[in-house]
């Protein structure tokens, strides 16, 4: 049977930049597009040419893309022609082989919003459309408010519709602009758009997720008949964010009806890289990535529970809807104060460690991470320095290195400017074989700022290690979560720091102490301990 073709639409670079907090320069979008490239979405857009200096700057010089590159802008102004409005001529003077232009759909907007007649909005649409068509250009057209319109007067808002079609838009995007509309209400309506002459495969949807049903509302305009889907990357976007397609597309790709029903440019190769360029944008926005993301998330695949392990070791799918591997991400069986021995030997096994027969030390290692978790350890999230501790306990932790001392100074003084500033600085004294090795570094970064003492002894620990050097170079330290485990005077503080390497790989690992820079350095250690470890590096 033919699968019917669904498009993908990123907005990731002009909806997803609307996003509280987030503003992408020209450099991060080209990057970011060609991630969206390679994961084999449709379009493209890259942002609004002339509305702002970053988005001209990438216009200028925009990637070039398998996917069809798209511009975004507005109908025209009413008062003026379509081949004299200059925010119309900017988004054709990008260059892009496609446009998508939003206008107004719903009447409230139009006489309000707008201050214009119902019919000079019309005649903007079906105006602006066909100007863009006749110069060549794949056009889209945004319905702007469209099921808040369709639901105060249907006539009107399927009017703005067929303005769009009858000028020759490719694709008509019906807009949930507020985010309001629930899903079963955004099928309903879809449907009754095409009953009403406009086809699906004419017809796109643009939901926001005011409401947590983004995803789901998608997927609703699809089952209705819908053929493209909008969204953004990790659900970036104004307010509480766009339909996710770190959700969406692993759900058509892989789950009933729509593995069966449809096909789209993201091939399977191309899918086991949705992980990895999740993490990415959350890297280029300095976002710790959410763990409890659909799919991508650290815990989308972790069984804590004792009885959940003993299931996933027999049978994964008893306790996992698909294999992780399928995403590009992996399970995870966390240790913690509730583990049993099937969570220990699945985590030792996915670790490739085996544990043997042996249960006297297999209990052993159970009873020393509860021990630990009585003081304030937390292996839950940290599972590299689960998987440290386990190793020395079976005596399979090789011996790189023994860090003799270190010492942390914070320093308040003036700058040459006679400013008060403040300055970290770590040394760190380690012995590798017979060898004493001492490395200093301090905490300003390239900006003059001081980035702490854990900063300063993290990179004073990582600045010199000899033959284990080139291993660690790739290293960096991504996220640091501190918190307090007591109260008073008596307090504990637990520090779990997250890593990365430049394959991608992320670990956890946590130290606790009751001074806050020892806690740190024990974390730094299996940092680096867990990286040596994993790459099979041989003790010097």
């Amino acid at each position: 049977m033919m699968k019917d073709r669904l498009y993908l639409y990123d907005t990731t670079l002009r909806d997803g930049q609307q996003t509280q907090g987030v503003q992408f320069s020209a450099a991060e979008k080209r990057q970011i597009a060609a991630t969206l490239d390679a994961l084999g979405l449709d379009y493209i857009e890259g942002g609004w040419p002339g509305a702002n200096p970053t988005d001209s700057e990438f216009f200028d010089a925009r990637p070039q893309t398998r996917a069809t590159f798209t511009a975004f802008g507005m109908t025209k102004r009413a008062g003026r022609s379509a081949g004299n409005d200059e925010v119309l001529a900017a988004v054709l003077n990008a260059g892009t082989p496609a446009v998508c232009l939003v206008g107004k759909t719903h009447d409230f907007h139009v006489t309000t919003a707008l201050g214009i007649t119902l019919d000079e909005n019309l005649a903007n649409i079906r105006d602006s459309i066909a100007h863009c068509v006749a110069r060549g250009r794949e056009t889209l057209f945004d319905a702007e408010h469209f099921f808040d319109g369709y639901r105060a007067d249907p006539a009107y808002a399927l009017a703005c519709l067929r303005a769009a079609a009858e000028a020759g838009a490719r694709w008509i995007v019906l807009c949930d602009t507020n985010g309001g509309t629930l899903p079963a209400e955004i099928g309903r309506i879809t449907a009754a758009v095409i009953a009403a002459g406009i086809p699906g495969e004419r017809l796109g949807i643009h939901s926001h997720n005011d409401t947590e049903t983004a995803v789901a509302a998608s997927l609703a305009a699809v089952d209705a008949g819908a053929r493209q889907i909008q969204g953004t990357l990790n659900g970036l976007g104004e307010r509480c964010g766009n339909a996710n397609l770190t959700a969406l597309i692993p759900t058509l790709l892989l789950k009933e009806p729509y593995a069966s029903r449809f096909e789209t440019g993201v091939t399977p190769a191309a899918l086991r890289g949705l992980t990895r360029a999740s993490r990415q944008l959350d890297d280029i926005l300095n976002r710790v990535p959410l763990r409890s993301a659909a799919y991508v998330g650290a815990s989308a695949f972790a069984h804590k529970a004792g009885l959940h392990a003993s299931a996933i070791a027999k049978d994964p799918a008893t306790y996992e809807h698909i294999d992780p591997a399928l995403v590009g991400n992996t399970r995870i069986i966390p240790m913690s104060n509730q583990a049993g021995l099937s969570n220990l030997r699945a985590r030792l096994a996915a670790a490739g460690i085996d544990g043997g027969a042996d249960d006297g030390r297999l209990a052993r290692i159970l009873r020393l991470i509860k021990e630990r978790e009585d003081r304030g350890y937390a292996y839950d999230g940290a599972q590299a320095s689960f998987e440290l501790l386990a190793r020395r306990e079976l005596g399979l932790l090789p011996d790189y290195f023994e860090v003799k001392r270190y010492r942390v100074t914070v320093e308040r003084r003036k700058n040459k400017r006679d400013r008060m500033v403040t300055l970290s600085e770590a040394v760190v004294v380690v012995k590798i074989g017979g060898q004493k090795m001492l490395s200093v570094s301090e905490s300003m970064d390239e900006t003059g700022a001081d980035r702490g003492p854990v900063n300063a002894l993290a990179k004073a620990l990582a600045k010199d290690l000899g033959p284990y050097q080139a291993a660690i170079d790739d290293m960096r330290l991504v996220d640091f979560k501190v918190r307090i485990t007591q109260g008073g005077t008596e307090a504990v503080t637990r520090v779990i720091i997250d890593s990365e390497d430049g394959e991608g790989r992320r670990w956890s690992t946590v130290g606790v102490s009751a001074n806050i820079v020892d806690a740190s350095f024990e974390a730094l250690l299996d940092a680096i301990l867990w990286k040596l470890v994993r790459d099979g590096v041989t003790p010097a």
